[in-house]
């Protein structure tokens, strides 16, 4: 990333300071509604998709509403970009929060531990910090993975180094399709979360992980993670794939919730392999 794309005219302590607080909060609201019943519905689908596909939980809305509110009194000149509220069109210029109060819904209403909460800030569409409040991780317990462009991956205000152990010959990768159909250089998991995949990434514990058509609030986040621990990010454009700098868009008054891309995320020099088995 060029230095003119460092977002130098910004306060990113402040900005990342809210961020981690943020997806604390997310993370100790999911952890606090696992123990009570929780009222599920579920979004509208397309006529071909299961009826059942997309579920939205009672704390999704609550904490996004909650995530709003502090972002607005903090940064009232930023835009907001959520899964689960409606707002004007966000222009790819400026400054955007991009949320996801509870990304991996399926696995939170139903208790299973691989679920986040994701806070990415980008800006002119370049992801500057990221907070990802992880109900799993690599020191096996929950927290926060986070990070300002410029600056080192972290996990609860810790510097996090990836380890990879030269013994394992084949290393693990999320895809949507984990089954022998996927590339056979990897080991094939599917989390349910495309954020908490970015994570891992991040942090060593996957080597890639491809994304079908994610939105910006799953992997905004996700994405300046990956950056800050030296990964590597591809987009699926017409004419193949190609390094994702930024979320761009192609008409200047084009939304960004809808940019979506075929995506890959992955450890340093893991990418273009991945992108290439693709095809």
């Amino acid at each position: 990333m060029t230095a003119s794309r460092i977002a130098s005219d910004l306060d990113l302590d402040a900005i990342g300071q809210l961020a981690l607080r943020l997806a604390r909060l997310a993370g100790s609201e999911m952890a606090a509604a696992l123990g009570r019943p929780l009222e599920v519905h579920y979004k509208p689908t397309a006529e071909t998709e299961h009826s059942l596909k997309d579920p939205v939980s009672e704390v999704d809305r609550a904490v996004e509403a909650a995530l709003r509110a502090e972002i607005a009194a903090r940064f009232p000149d930023h835009q907001v970009l959520g899964e689960e509220f409606a707002n004007p069109p966000t222009e790819p210029d400026g400054v955007t929060w991009a949320i996801d109060p509870v990304d991996g819904t399926a696995n939170f209403i139903n208790g299973f531990p691989l679920f986040c909460g994701s806070i990415g800030v980008v800006k002119d569409g370049v992801p500057i910090a990221g907070a990802l409040w992880c109900a799993s991780s690599h020191a096996l317990r929950a927290g926060v993975y986070h990070c300002v462009q410029g600056g080192p991956l972290m996990f609860e205000e810790k510097p996090v180094i990836p380890r990879r152990n030269a013994e394992v010959k084949r290393r693990l990768g999320g895809f949507r399709d984990a089954s022998h159909r996927s590339p056979q250089r990897w080991e094939p998991r599917r989390t349910g979360s495309a954020a908490i995949e970015c994570a891992f990434v991040a942090a060593g514990l996957m080597e890639v992980a491809q994304f079908e058509n994610p939105n910006v609030w799953d992997i905004a986040g996700g994405l300046a993670l990956v950056r800050a621990a030296g990964g590597e990010a591809f987009a699926r454009d017409p004419d193949g794939w190609k390094p994702l700098e930024a979320f761009t868009t192609e008409a200047a008054d084009s939304d960004l919730r809808q940019w979506r891309k075929p995506m890959v995320v992955a450890a340093a020099g893991a990418g273009e392999a991945l992108c290439k088995a693709l095809g």
